[in-house]
């Protein structure tokens, strides 16, 4: 017996699809003290780890020039919601190499044409049989 079977995944309204090379903004709820609040993270998405209910993914970004990573738990119930700054276009699945850059080097290219499931959105939807009007 796996853990998939035994925990099922919550899918969260409020979590786009994105991927690698991504620039996100992460609505994380942290407790300080007696009391919780909402803290935003925007950075570039750097790896997504699948699997199940312990899927997580790691975003990167510079502050006051220090490199910070955090990672996130995909399903977590912490997560408020995530936006999607800009699309990056990647062509790789870990961007670790992100680490080494500094400054402009370190920018990933937006990407303008849609991919992936997002261009399959967009033909099933073109492709759809019109209704007959009555």
């Amino acid at each position: 017996m796996n853990v998939e079977s035994l925990v099922p995944v919550q899918a969260n309204p409020n979590i786009p699809e994105f991927g690698p090379g991504d620039t996100i903004r992460v609505h994380f709820r942290i407790t300080e003290g007696g009391r919780e609040r909402v803290q935003v993270f925007e950075g570039t998405v750097i790896r997504i780890r699948r699997g199940g209910p312990s899927a997580t993914f790691t975003v990167r970004r510079i502050s006051h020039g220090v490199g910070v990573e955090r990672t996130f738990p995909l399903y977590s119930p912490r997560i408020e919601k995530i936006e999607v700054v800009r699309r990056g276009r990647v062509r790789r699945a870990r961007l670790y190499y992100l680490r080494e850059r500094v400054g402009r080097a370190a920018k990933v290219k937006e990407r303008t044409a849609p991919t992936g499931r997002a261009m399959a959105f967009s033909l099933g939807a073109a492709e759809a049989p019109a209704e007959p009007e009555a």
